[in-house]
């Protein structure tokens, strides 16, 4: 009797190359890519083919096309009148009067309401009560600026100004008006205030008519307020003269200082 036997087979499965299998899957990769690179190129023609309008694109169209639409004709309008654009509110300006300003303004009012309602075409009246002028715009204005102008007259009124002085405001558009303190200069106090004031106005106001007419400007010194009238660089001179005076400056240095001044002035008018 024969038994068989079965024994395990010793033979090994043969092993796989790594490189091979790694070459093998880098060319499926490549084959996919291709057939990918494929197909889009093959679709590209497809979208670049242009597509037909639907009718309703058609309707839109022909509906913005020039030929439908009928031409409007624009409305003509006139010239615009040149008091069209000038077209002023009806404006209120009160001016405050101190009271020791009260009795010339009542002197003087007929030369004061008289070139604001002819020059400027304002409306004027006096306020006895609050002790103030009141100003506002009427049909009779023209400029823009009327009312500021008025205003700056009679504040350089209710100041200290003569009338006639303070109209230039009302005539010439390069004046303006200009208030300071002692203080504001260097503080002073007692006697060393009055000698710095004394300074200013000098002996029987020689000092003061100096420089108003080597700056051609007009001075106002109420106590220790000084107002000055003129234009931009007329004041800055006559604002530092009357500062190196409060400084402590001799008249005579400020003298032989306004004279060369004057002279530059002079030459820059030839």
């Amino acid at each position: 009797m024969v038994v068989l036997q079965s024994l395990p087979s010793t033979s090994k499965s043969p092993r796989k190359n790594r490189r091979s299998l790694s070459k093998k899957k880098t060319s499926r990769i490549a084959g996919s890519a291709l057939d990918q690179d494929h197909e889009m190129n093959s679709a590209a023609p497809q979208l670049a083919k242009p597509t037909e309008p639907s009718p309703d694109e058609e309707i839109l169209i022909e509906v913005d096309g020039p030929d439908i639409a009928p031409p409007t004709e624009a409305p003509s309008f006139g010239p615009a009148p040149a008091s069209a654009g000038q077209t002023l509110k009806s404006e209120t300006r009160r001016i405050a009067i101190p009271p020791h300003r009260m009795t010339p303004l009542k002197k003087d009012w007929i030369n004061i309401f008289g070139p604001l309602t002819e020059i400027l075409g304002l409306q004027v009246r006096m306020n006895v009560q609050r002790k103030c002028v009141e100003i506002r715009t009427s049909k009779h204005t023209k400029e823009l600026g009327a009312l500021q102008k008025g205003a700056d007259f009679v504040k350089a009124f209710a100041l200290g100004f003569d009338v006639n002085d303070a109209i230039a405001l009302l005539r010439l558009d390069d004046l303006y008006l200009d208030s300071f303190e002692i203080k504001d200069v260097k503080t002073l106090h007692g006697d060393h205030l009055s000698r710095a004031i004394g300074r200013i106005a000098g002996q029987d106001g020689k000092t003061k008519f100096t420089i108003e007419n080597a700056s051609r400007t007009r001075i106002i010194l109420a106590d220790t307020k000084i107002h000055i009238l003129g234009s931009f660089q007329n004041i800055k001179i006559a604002r530092d003269a009357i500062v190196s005076l409060i400084l402590g400056s001799p008249p005579g240095k400020v003298y032989a200082g306004l004279r060369t001044v004057s002279s530059r002035m002079k030459q820059r008018a030839l």
